[in-house]
């Protein structure tokens, strides 16, 4: 898809795939006009990822690009989703960015979501090679940090990890799927060739909830300089 000088929103989870797709759609001229994220219930944290509002604010600024965000249930989700769309066509968005790589049933999804509002969706990493996406992301330069593991496909030591090349050929030898595909794993991107500073991150401890594990993270609040008091 063309997308020179055609604005778009990024339907954003934090994490490496979705950094990586909106990436792409910026060195291919698009122009980047907001991201998108959907939180659940309360307000306070992604829908997907679990990862708190603040981190998501934290990237957006890092980034210089405004955050949109929707609530919802998953029974309300795609109502919800739908409806922003619609707001982004007024505004004159022309299509969406999504990070999905190989997973037939998502692309489905998001193409027609976009369809019902008149907009392109836009999937600028789809059928490339699992191993070839995380690799690109990690030589670019971006910190993706492991902030959340399935305990049924791969261990907690995870968490915290910062994906690079030994940790890449580490997962492939341990028969864990690279780009975490398969709910293996999700990621908090924290800084990276797009990023105006690193998120300032702060690790509180971890919890689990069913099968997951998820480090327990939030936006670092810096201490008052003698000057403030």
């Amino acid at each position: 898809m063309d997308c020179t000088k055609r604005s778009y929103f990024c339907s954003w989870s934090g994490g490496k795939d979705s950094c990586l797709a909106f990436y792409h759609a910026l060195h291919a001229g698009g122009d980047a006009r907001c991201l998108f994220t959907m939180l659940s219930e309360e307000g306070e944290r992604s829908r997907a990822h679990a990862l708190p509002l603040r981190i998501l604010e934290q990237q957006a600024e890092s980034l210089g690009i405004p955050l949109v965000t929707g609530v919802a249930s998953w029974d309300g989700y795609e109502k919800v989703f739908v409806d922003q769309l619609r707001k982004f066509k007024k505004e004159g968005i022309e299509f969406g960015v999504f990070g999905d790589i190989d997973l037939e049933e998502h692309r489905q999804w998001q193409e027609k979501v976009c369809a019902v509002v008149g907009m392109d969706a836009y999937l600028p990493l789809w059928g490339r090679s699992r191993r070839e996406i995380v690799a690109e992301l990690v030589d670019l330069g971006f910190q993706a940090m492991i902030v959340t593991v399935n305990e049924q496909k791969m261990e907690s030591k995870y968490l915290g990890r910062v994906i690079d090349r030994p940790l890449m050929d580490e997962l492939e030898k341990r028969g864990i799927d690279i780009a975490g595909e398969n709910g293996e794993y999700h990621t908090l991107i924290t800084d990276g060739p797009l990023f105006k500073k690193p998120l300032s991150v702060e690790v509180k401890g971890i919890e689990s909830h069913e099968k997951h594990c998820f480090l327990k993270v939030d936006a670092h609040e810096a201490a008052p300089s003698p000057s403030d008091g």
